[in-house]
């Protein structure tokens, strides 16, 4: 563990919610295992750890955002997003959630100071840092500061790279447009062909349809002629 110290330990079962159904529980140690909180000094980090056998069966690094959750009298669980799980834990008795539950919020409240303060720290030993680099393009230009000199350059030939291939895949695609659309016009030719055809079907068979009509009315004449006479 290095630098690492614990710092609280219980004694639980382990669950993983599943990852199938993100709804059932899964068992990760068949009996109740140590659990501990450590201590990261060099970093400023905190951890849960369990080991079951030989392998970590939770190793979640604590964050500010993370909230532990009574769920029931002796279970309690937390997700952790970097893990992409849900870690449960049940407690042989109240008493032993309780004191994890409290301990898990004071190392929470630690994480997010200890995240302030190197905020703090890493904003006070830069604070140029953001002001800098503007300035000293715009205003003197003949003679950059020797730390940013390859800096903008080595920007400028990235973006230029990126814009190329960016350029070179617009091309493809507008390429590939292009080929589709060919093959869409072909397709209208055809429909249209097609349309024409059964246009042409439709007026002969309108005009057949006619013929017969005026067939019809001829013979209805004759008929009606010779029923007069």
């Amino acid at each position: 563990m290095g630098m690492e110290q614990p710092i609280f330990s219980a004694r639980a079962h382990v669950f993983q919610i599943d990852p199938a159904t993100k709804r059932n529980w899964l068992p990760a140690s068949k009996h109740a295992v140590t659990v501990s909180f450590f201590y990261d000094a060099n970093r400023s980090v905190y951890r849960i750890i369990s080991v079951g056998g030989t392998k970590a069966i939770i190793n979640s690094t604590i964050t500010p955002n993370m909230t532990f959750t009574k769920t029931s009298q002796k279970f309690g669980q937390w997700a952790d997003s970097r893990a992409n799980t849900v870690y449960g834990l049940g407690f042989a008795t109240e008493q032993q959630l309780q004191q994890f539950s409290d301990q898990f919020k004071e190392v929470k409240e630690a994480a997010r100071l200890a995240r302030e303060k190197s905020q703090e720290k890493f904003e006070l030993t830069n604070p140029a840092l953001n002001i800098a680099a503007p300035q000293d393009l715009s205003e003197d230009r003949h003679s950059p500061p020797l730390l940013t000199v390859n800096g903008p350059e080595d920007k400028l030939f990235r973006s230029k790279s990126a814009d190329m291939e960016q350029l070179t895949s617009e091309k493809e695609r507008i390429k590939k447009m292009l080929s589709e659309g060919s093959i869409c016009e072909i397709n209208l030719e055809a429909e249209l062909f097609t349309l024409q055809d059964s246009n042409a079907k439709l007026v002969a068979a309108l005009h057949e349809a006619n013929t017969g009509v005026e067939e019809w009315k001829k013979q209805l004449a004759e008929i009606f002629y010779q029923a007069t006479i």
